[in-house]
């Protein structure tokens, strides 16, 4: 197995959007091939997902190939609907009229939840910074800009605001969160338009941490994984129970915790849970009804399968919740049931 701090390595500072996963391949082996695009919230997941995944096939004498590029949801909702993969990523729903354009038709497959974290970078400040919802709200509106704004005891420090640029499953989350404690100022958005000028926007949630890393005053917006293996520090925000809680996995899971999966396996609205940690998403693995060969489909099958039974138990050590057992086992019958071959 690759070791641990070399496969974060590779996860946050790679410059490629793209990710090969693959082993030497094996003498007389059955050989798998998948392509995949989209989000990058659950991008280390799935990364350690395909390896641990590889070496359970190779037990087998089956040589599996994954290329996953990480360009964020909106690009992995186009490039599934150009039916230029095997399987899309996204933290967001489709639309109905994107729904509609599904010639091949469409699972979406629940894999995670996770914690959206607000990281910041103040050099010289130990303590935990505290951001109330209204103060969350306003440094994200461009009223509040300096670190002794948000509190007396901070330096006298510009902050500079980091946020995601293109299509992001990521910034729909944490907008829709801002929309939710703005009352409708911030508008949700995969590609929010902020309506002040921000210190940096970058590509994908590696590039933002390292911006925020990189920036004295810095503040942004990221999956926890991404956070706790950078080690930049994670502000503790008001819940709508007036707490200020971290976003770690118990938080997380407290807050998905009544979370409803309908019958397709979206989900009712967690735009501001109660309880828990504040900024809380689900993500979705995007497969077709049809594939056009038998040993496609069943591939697929195959992989869900392992993901939503011996791959959960990767989640936790990544910061991303379990998918619950009842929902998985759907996940998997409705994966079985409905997948099939049409040339």
């Amino acid at each position: 197995m690759i070791g641990y701090q070399f496969f974060w390595q590779k996860v946050l500072t790679a410059t490629a959007v793209t990710l090969t996963v693959g082993f030497g391949s094996i003498s007389g082996a059955i050989a798998q091939s998948f392509t995949g695009a989209g989000a990058t919230f659950p991008e280390p997941l799935y990364r350690r997902y395909f390896r641990e995944y590889q070496e359970e096939k190779q037990k087998e004498q089956t040589d599996v190939k994954f290329k996953y590029s990480a360009i964020g949801s909106g690009g992995g909702i186009r490039r599934f609907l150009n039916q230029s993969v095997d399987f899309g990523a996204s933290n967001v729903i489709p639309t109905p009229v994107e729904r509609n354009s599904m010639k091949r038709g469409l699972l979406m497959v629940p894999t995670a939840g996770g914690s959206l974290a607000v990281v910041y970078n103040l050099q010289g400040i130990t303590t935990d910074v505290k951001l109330s919802r209204d103060t969350l709200g306003k440094i994200f509106s461009g009223q509040i800009s300096n670190w002794k704004q948000v509190n007396s005891r901070l330096p006298n420090r510009k902050i500079q605001v980091v946020v995601h640029s293109g299509s992001s499953g990521t910034s729909f989350i944490f907008t829709k969160y801002l929309n939710e404690i703005t009352n409708g100022r911030i508008r949700a958005s995969k590609r929010p338009n902020w309506g002040f000028k921000v210190f940096s926007s970058v590509p994908g949630n590696a590039a933002v941490a390292s911006e925020v890393r990189r920036i004295d005053g810095a503040i942004g917006y990221v999956p926890a994984s991404y956070a706790k293996q950078l080690n930049l520090p994670m502000a503790r925000l008001e819940n709508r129970a007036g707490r200020y809680v971290k976003p770690t996995v118990d938080q997380a899971n407290k807050a998905l915790g009544n979370v409803q999966f309908n019958e397709d396996f979206t989900i009712e609205n967690i735009d501001d849970p109660e309880q828990g940690y504040p900024i809380v998403g689900i993500t979705w693995l995007f497969l077709y009804e049809k594939y056009p060969k038998p040993e496609l489909a069943q591939g697929v099958k195959d992989l869900i399968n392992w993901i939503l039974t011996e791959g959960q138990d990767l989640n936790e050590d990544l910061q991303y919740t379990r998918i619950p057992e009842d929902v998985a086992n759907r996940a998997i019958e409705a994966v079985n049931n409905n997948i099939r071959v049409v040339p």
